[in-house]
């Protein structure tokens, strides 16, 4: 095997064993011949294209095998092999269309030579786990093209996950289907260094789309976030705790554990579930139970009550602990673990099992008392702007710092949490994402009455600090977006904090600290082409880097 997309890859080089996440070799390589086949998939689409045959589930088949790959998302062997099957038998559909249509307006047959992922036809799936040994990253021996369609392809893996919850709420774009085409075809040439560059930044313009997509869907289905208080303690009921990113596995379980006597807890980054106004009339909703995904194992073994994920971010599970309530759902699996299958056109999930198994369930056990506060997505902090825009002009806030982005096992992670610590009371911090746990419990006060932790929500609600980054632009009349009193220091661990990443640089932003370290998957000169176009730089020490951002540094 050889995986470098997550920030916590062996020795910031790649893993060649088993992953740090713990990813097995066999789970690893199907990984990668399943973007393989979505290549194959991608080579036949963009010849379909140019007789205009499109495949909307086509397409969202490939986004949500995409998402698969996606770190501590997916970890069922049985799950990819299956996934392999269907996306050669999609191809081939493809590629007989394309073909018939060719040759009827042609008049000739198809001939011409294609990349090998359009054209591989296995004997059967014992061949998978030999083929996938090379069709892998180093497969691309030059290390720069290597690392622009890594860089491509890890950032696609954030696009399609934002692109699939939209759709599971209803909402689709072609065009971020056929970007998802476009991008893969491309990583099957011999492309100019110019034109892979392009690629990637084309894919953080998708990023901002994608986004936004998600942002309509879920504020269209349950309301736009609002401040909210969150409760973090515990109630007298027993509980199913729910986790991952999709609101719309949160609304069918609220209405089927209403009135059954038992709670729903959010974790990790669903909490911000807790804003939407929609789930807010279930008396039975308690607030949120723990931290983010790291802390797992301790967590949910504390929770007693049954756990739902919902998306990535599972981990692997100690044995003997709560191996036998867990479950998943949507494109997240784990061995051993029972699978919630999906919806039907008409029905919803059958979350029945689940709750019968909490009925039997102690309550939680209480880890922590209190509560922290969220729901500042766009529409909530620009209801705010005067006020925020007068604190500026009067000097009360003097800087904007952006940590948003993903929380880790490492040590090193505890830079946020010191930054946050440290700086001067005069900054207010914009969050998304689970790397606010670092310091979203902390008392750092307010500014006016304006708290100093403004969180967004999710990792995909990013895009309302860009939103508000725009906004604000336009409110102080400023030409370039760099020119706001905003740094940011940025957190990453996996492939969505990646395509969050492009869509700021898509959007011209520029000088982002990024941490606790530089991607493995970023060869120097790739490295150098970031710096020279956009002063990414690392995080540094604390007090230096506080420092620095304070001047815009």
């Amino acid at each position: 095997m050889y995986c470098f997309q997550c920030q916590e890859t062996a020795k910031n080089t790649g893993c060649t064993v088993k992953g740090v996440c713990g990813k097995p070799e066999k789970t690893a390589n199907l990984q990668d011949l399943l973007i393989y086949a979505l290549r194959g998939i991608a080579v036949w689409a963009k010849k379909a294209e140019e007789f205009g045959i499109n495949d909307k589930k086509t397409g969202l088949f490939v986004a949500r095998g995409l998402f698969t790959t996606i770190t501590n998302a997916n970890w069922d062997d049985d799950c990819f092999v299956d996934l392999i099957k269907d996306a050669l038998k999609r191809r081939d559909a493809l590629k007989d269309k394309f073909i018939a249509v060719y040759k009827e307006r042609k008049g000739k047959d198809f001939i011409e030579t294609l990349h090998p992922s359009a054209t591989w036809i296995p004997a059967g799936p014992d061949e998978f786990s030999e083929k996938a040994k090379s069709v892998g990253i180093l497969a691309t021996e030059n290390e720069d093209v290597r690392s622009l369609r890594e860089l491509l392809i890890i950032g696609l893996k954030g696009v399609a996950a934002y692109a699939d919850h939209a759709a599971v709420l209803g909402l689709e774009k072609d065009e971020i289907y056929a970007f998802l085409m476009e991008a893969l075809d491309s990583t099957t040439k011999n492309l100019s260094v110019d034109e892979m560059v392009a690629m990637v930044m084309k894919c953080g313009e998708t990023a901002v789309n994608a986004m936004a997509l998600l942002d309509e869907a879920n504020t269209s289905a349950y309301g736009h976030p609002e401040i909210t208080e969150i409760n973090i303690g515990v109630g007298k009921n027993p509980g199913i705790l729910i986790s991952g990113h999709d609101l719309k596995d949160m609304e069918e379980l609220l209405k089927q554990t209403e009135n059954t006597g038992v709670d729903v807890y959010t974790h990790g980054e669903m909490l911000p579930a807790n804003c939407y106004p929609a789930f807010k009339k279930y008396d039975h909703f308690v607030g949120n139970y723990g931290g983010s995904w790291p802390y797992q194992n301790k967590e949910f073994q504390s929770f007693n009550g049954p756990i739902l994920m919902t998306t990535n971010c599972i981990i692997p599970i100690k044995a003997d602990t709560y191996q036998d309530r867990i479950f998943t759902t949507g494109n997240t699996g784990y061995p051993g673990v029972k699978h919630i299958a999906e919806r039907s056109e008409n029905a919803a999930k059958d979350f029945s099992e689940i709750i019968e198994l909490a009925k039997k369930c102690d309550p939680p056990q209480e880890i922590e008392n209190g509560k922290i506060v969220g729901g500042f997505a766009r529409n909530q902090v620009l209801t705010l702007a005067d006020k925020v825009i007068e604190a500026v002009k009067s000097g009360a806030i003097k800087r904007f710092i952006v940590m948003a982005g993903c929380d880790g096992r490492q040590k090193n992670r505890n830079y946020y949490t010191e930054v946050a610590e440290n700086l001067p009371p005069d900054t207010i911090i914009l969050t998304a994402g689970c790397a606010k746990y670092r310091y979203n419990k902390l008392d750092l006060g307010d500014i006016g009455g304006i708290p100093r932790v403004l969180d967004a929500g999710q990792c995909n609600d990013c895009y309302s600090l860009a939103v508000i980054a725009m906004k604000l632009q336009e409110a102080f009349g400023l030409e370039d977006i760099n020119e706001l009193p905003i740094s940011y220091d940025v957190a990453w661990y996996e492939q969505k904090a990646v395509a969050v990443l492009l869509a700021l640089l898509h959007l011209g932003v520029k000088g982002i600290r990024l941490g606790p370290t530089l991607p493995a998957f970023v060869s120097p000169a790739v490295l150098n082409v970031l710096v020279e176009n956009f002063d990414i730089k690392p995080i540094g020490s604390v007090a230096e880097d506080i420092e620095a951002m304070m001047v815009g540094k």
